[in-house]
């Protein structure tokens, strides 16, 4: 069993807890769903039927209808604060969210109605240090029968996703998460660019944003886990539909992805910092380079694919996005602000021109997340030593958008 503390290198073997409880979990279906640095398919055999309802998979619309040129945001409510250094987020069947603290390693719920915390425990092995910390989470497509919640992390050595059962029963606080079952190690760590966002997608695998850790190199190299977007099994293995049967890297090239999400099309798109001038939203498609070190933003350069939109590094630094609306909602960092980018459909160029929301009005926005129909959740991310806190920092806020 591979725990925060254990040796480098993927985990291959079935793990019997785990596969018994996605099996019951599959017989019940059957019977019966970081930060601002350096800016200046196919279900696998057996793979459970997940119903739409399902938090982590969109529901797609055969002919969706374009979204305005110009949207609208609108500040709804302030769904809880005094969040510290806030990164991860995810959203619990029945609307409660959870999120995770970078810096203290721990996981949270947050009543979706009152904004009640409840402290599930801290992730073992977690070791904190510049970008690196608990990052990103997600909740299993199987949660009902499985109660799964996966985590990725920075450890002494490496960055890993493991897995931990969730005790909704339980009647301690700090103390409701079972050991982490470690499913893929081995990601590169460093100081700076960890990656960490987390997400299933519509097909009910795993995908996972990595950074090249400031080691140009790696994100170019195949071989590596660093620079890319992987894509895994529940259990973190590779599968059909990779670009290498025996690998999860997905697409390559990539400098620091920090937001996974699916459109209506069930397309992926994925943010990414730049270095000195142009911060990018990628259409990700499998094998794709997307050119660091040799390219930042649209180069049109042969063998290299160009960011669908692009920003200066001032006006954005990347973090986490949704979809929502048509549109792709990306939360910036160092830009103080909430960025709309609405999808024309022909995935090339964004409908019309991207607008900015909220500049400076909460200052450093981590983490944005689809609440259903016009509704977004957004984290702020003031308390990571690289923000200015004001009171009630951090806190998730409910917006209604158009």
């Amino acid at each position: 069993m591979g725990g925060p503390g254990g040796p480098r290198g993927r985990f291959r073997g079935p793990r019997r807890g785990a596969v018994a409880v996605l099996a019951a979990g599959a017989l019940v279906l059957t019977a019966g769903c970081s930060s601002d640095g350096g800016s200046g398919g196919t279900a696998g055999v057996g793979t459970p039927t997940v119903p739409r309802s399902s938090p982590a998979a969109p529901e797609p619309s055969a002919s969706p209808e374009l979204p305005p040129a110009k949207g609208s945001v609108r500040v709804v409510s302030t769904l809880t604060e005094g969040l510290d250094s806030p990164w991860g987020l995810a959203a619990l069947p029945g609307g409660d969210l959870l999120v995770s603290s970078r810096d203290k390693g721990t996981i949270t719920r947050i009543d979706g109605k009152t904004g009640k915390k409840t402290l599930l425990g801290a992730v073992p092995g977690v070791s904190p240090a510049g970008e690196g910390g608990l990052l990103g989470l997600a909740v299993s497509p199987t949660y009902g029968a499985d109660h799964l919640i996966y985590a990725y992390f920075t450890t002494a050595s490496d960055n890993r996703i493991a897995r931990m059962q969730y005790d909704e029963n339980g009647t301690t606080p700090g103390r409701l998460l079972g050991a982490p079952d470690t499913i893929l190690r081995g990601i590169p760590k460093g100081t700076l660019h960890n990656g960490g966002r987390i997400a299933f997608g519509p097909d009910h695998m795993l995908y996972a944003g990595t950074g090249e850790t400031g080691d140009d190199g790696l994100a170019q190299d195949k071989k590596s886990l660093a620079g890319k977007i992987l894509r895994m099994t529940p259990d973190g293995e590779p599968l059909h539909g990779n670009p290498a049967a025996d690998s999860v890297v997905y697409s390559y090239g990539h400098r620091n992805v920090q937001g996974l999400t699916w459109d209506a099309h069930e397309q992926l798109w994925a943010s990414e910092f730049g270095q000195d001038t142009w911060d990018e939203l990628n259409r990700i498609v499998p094998g794709g380079n997307y050119g660091w070190p040799e390219v930042e933003g649209k180069a049109g350069k042969k063998g290299f694919i160009d960011p669908v939109a692009q920003w200066k590094t001032s006006e954005a630094s990347p973090s986490g996005i949704a979809f929502a609306k048509g549109s792709v909602w990306m939360a910036g960092l160092r830009g103080k602000r909430l960025w709309r980018i609405p999808l024309s459909g022909d995935d090339r160029e964004p409908l019309a021109a991207p607008q900015s929301f909220l500049e400076g009005k909460y200052g450093r926005l981590r983490t944005v997340l689809a609440a259903g129909g016009d509704k977004l959740w957004l984290v702020t991310s003031n308390t990571d030593t690289r923000g200015t806190p004001k009171p009630g920092d951090d806190r998730i806020l409910v917006l209604a958008v158009r």
